[in-house]
């Protein structure tokens, strides 16, 4: 393997990553924000009060996009598993 291999390998790896996780994230991070200013302008200091959104908000996320996300994984794991034996030589 050399290192423009390795180095395509962990760039898609981390590509992929960001694709999968990206998603959830930006939803979580948008709720806290509502959540965080809503709270700023009641004067609500509760912080639990921002966990049953969050989790309401990654879940519908993650049924919407879980099409789009498994075929990402899937390209993924087709490209590590048919590139695995040039990898190896």
């Amino acid at each position: 393997m050399t290192e423009e291999m390795l180095m395509g390998l962990g760039a898609e790896t981390l590509r992929t990553t960001l694709y999968l996780a990206g998603p959830l994230l930006i939803a979580a991070m948008l709720i806290g924000i509502v959540v965080s200013v809503l709270q700023a302008i009641t004067q609500i200091n509760e912080a639990t009060l921002t966990f049953i959104p969050k989790m309401v908000a990654v879940v519908l996320v993650l049924i919407v996009m879980a099409p789009w996300m498994l075929e990402i994984l899937q390209n993924y794991a087709n490209n590590i598993l048919g590139n695995a034996g040039d990898w190896i030589r």
